[in-house]
């Protein structure tokens, strides 16, 4: 059974309740509470917040005596926990206990309204007992506000020869944030602690690391597969840790990026490649929560195929597990696609692809919606937002690399997806169509863009492809088009894939939040992503793409900023991208080698535009031997 637990809404946000319970330093709190109640009892529960189910999810009150259930909406009367029936408050005074429980944080003010409604001499506790410490807020005075929780998980590894590194910047500051610190819980496989730290932050726009070889040394640690906890105090202007993750080895053919892990857990996740004959795909799941999951919880089927292959193994709170994927379906195979059945334990979850040649890679699935249905609308906007949904990618030079496209259906109630893939060259030129057709949310059909452009010529020799809903095929259609890319070195045998979704792009008219925007509402039509920049022996490489939905600026006007690991700019490029065209460069190649050095060991590049939104790739290049590939975020 999935959790029953209210996390993010794509209207409200995020829950903060749902964090405030689940944080690692919570749990020993919470336990202690429960034992304290089963003792207390009979207990009548006022639940004046609706957090008492949600709370229960994670710590259980089956052995606490429950004299009755009490609440202050008058709609949520008769809403059952357990065998009780919700009471309107102003029937708690009659209710025989002992003491009360007030399931809610910041309960003073709570209790002074029902005090006069409380049991004589009945002593009562409340969800502060599991309080975080003060100096770990940013908002003191409501403790449930969603700055408090700015924190996000990382998959975390230092062993075998495989090495992890979180890279961001303080980004919290430079929308005023107040001497910022990170506080870093490091789990292993376990779900046991490892290490503990506060970590105070650089300066506005100084660069954020934690690499995985050097915590290992500076705590004295065994190799450890686990997960990192980030959570930053004195945050400002977002409420999550967004960060680069580069997996990287002491072998050069273990290289691959991902990102921050959308610190939400889902009901599913889908976009799970099956395994190529020549390859193992592991799923790591990484409980993200203080109770087990219990055996037979997490399970993975064929995309539009019912039938779920379960893991009889239970995994403990904030435990990793590695799931090798032919352990349940051992006749999947690429270009198949899996679900994932998550049942919200796990944030967005990280899989690993390991070659017979002995490259890996790593990337991660995405969440499938269960709140959207097929928006007829969409149809009859082509007049006025033109492809209306986009999801680009790059087409990377095709003399030496093989481009792949894999649309996945990303959302429970599709069941047709019609789509088709159009190529542009660098200079924006169209130079290729391809029409899946109406696919059934069980195809899997995976386009090879080179063999597709065979014989043609593109600007420069590479170029992207855009997936964009095909109205001709077929209507049902929800504005979350996903796809999986897939990109293959022909020369080194390494390959690299990511997946994202699509997005309306340049284009002043605004439909449901879009274009987004990185701050404030839609349209979103200017840009900045964050380029980290990799440490040496590593180059550094970035393909910037110039999507519209409608014809926009004749070019961009891209500013790249080389800014050092002080966060303090370095030296600047200005680039101009075709619309409807791309640009593929290199850190080394862009700027010269004195001021890379200049920049620190760790610096980055801000790409800014106020003329357009662009779209980015980011990854690492390890001489011949390997290269990674991901999409990049902004803020």
């Amino acid at each position: 059974m999935a959790l029953k637990i209210d996390t993010f809404s794509n209207q409200s946000g995020g829950n903060a309740f749902y964090k405030a319970v689940t944080h690692p330093l919570v749990a020993g709190k919470a336990r202690n509470l429960v034992a304290h109640l089963q003792k207390a009892g009979p207990v009548a529960i006022y639940d004046p917040g609706n957090h008492l189910s949600s709370f229960a999810e994670f710590f259980p009150l089956t052995d606490v005596d429950i004299a009755g259930l009490f609440v202050q909406d008058v709609d949520q009367i008769g809403r059952l926990f357990g065998n009780h029936a919700a009471q309107p408050v102003t029937l708690m005074k009659d209710c025989a206990c002992k003491s009360v429980l007030v399931a809610s944080f910041d309960a003073v003010k709570l209790v002074d309204h029902v005090r006069h409604l409380m049991p004589a001499n009945a002593p009562w506790y409340s969800l502060d007992a599991l309080r975080l410490p003060d100096d770990m807020l940013t908002d003191k005075q409501r403790y449930l506000a969603t700055i408090n929780f700015a924190n996000n998980f990382a998959f975390f590894r230092d062993g075998g020869g495989h090495h992890t590194r979180v890279v961001t910047a303080n980004y919290w500051s430079t929308y005023g944030g107040k001497d910022p610190r990170a506080w870093c819980y490091l789990m292993d496989d376990k779900g046991e602690k490892l290490a503990e730290w506060m970590e105070p932050l650089p300066p506005a726009g100084a660069s954020v690391v934690f690499d995985s070889a050097e915590i290992r040394t500076r705590f004295k640690l065994p190799e450890f597969i686990g997960q990192l906890f980030i959570h930053v105090v004195g945050a400002a202007g977002h409420d999550v840790v967004k960060y680069a993750l580069d997996t990287y080895g002491d072998d050069k053919k273990v290289l691959s990026c991902t990102h921050d892990a959308n610190s939400w857990p889902s009901d599913q996740y889908a976009g799970l490649p099956a395994p190529a004959e020549d390859e193992e795909v592991v799923l790591w799941i990484q409980n993200s929560h203080p109770g087990e999951i219990a055996a037979g919880e997490i399970g993975l089927n064929f995309m539009g195929n019912e039938a779920v292959a379960r893991l009889n193994k239970p995994i403990a709170p904030y435990a990793s597990y590695r799931l090798n994927v032919a352990e349940l379906l051992p006749k999947a195979r690429w270009p198949q696609q899996l679900e994932i059945q998550a049942g919200k334990h796990f944030v967005r979850p990280r899989y690993e692809v390991i070659s017979k040649n002995g490259h890996t890679r790593m990337s991660h699935p995405n969440v499938e919606r269960s709140d959207l249905k097929p928006d007829k609308k969409l149809g009859d906007l082509g007049e006025l937002l033109g492809k209306l949904h986009i999801v680009p990618a790059p087409i990377l030079p095709m003399d030496r690399f093989t481009s792949w496209a894999l649309p996945t259906p990303m959302s429970t109630a599709l069941t047709h997806l019609p789509v088709k893939a159009m190529m542009y060259d660098a200079k924006g030129n169209e130079v290729g169509e391809h029409k899946f057709g109406n696919l059934k949310r069980s195809d899997s059909i995976a386009i090879n863009v080179n063999d597709l452009l065979k014989g043609k010529k593109l600007e420069g020799g590479y170029g992207h492809i855009e997936l964009i809903y095909d109205f001709a095929a077929g209507h049902e259609v929800d504005g979350w088009l996903h796809s999986l890319f897939r990109y293959q070195d022909r020369q080194s045998g390494h390959s690299a894939e990511t997946s994202f979704g699509a997005h309306v792009f340049n284009t002043v008219l605004t439909y449901k939040n879009e274009p987004q925007s990185y701050a404030g509402r839609a349209p979103g039509l200017s840009t900045r992503l964050f380029l980290r920049v990799g440490a040496q022996p590593y180059d550094t490489m970035c393909h910037l793409v110039y999507p519209a939905s409608l014809p926009w600026h004749t070019t961009s006007d891209t500013l790249l900023i080389l800014t050092s690991d002080k966060g303090q700019e370095v030296a600047k490029r200005s680039v101009r991208i075709a619309c409807s065209g791309s640009l593929l460069w290199r850190v080394s190649e862009m700027f010269t080698h004195d001021e890379i050095k200049a920049a620190g060991t760790y610096p980055y590049v801000i790409i800014r535009d106020t003329t357009c939104r662009l779209f980015g790739y980011h990854g690492l290049v390890s001489g011949d031997s390997a290269f990674s590939l991901d999409h990049m975020f902004g803020f």
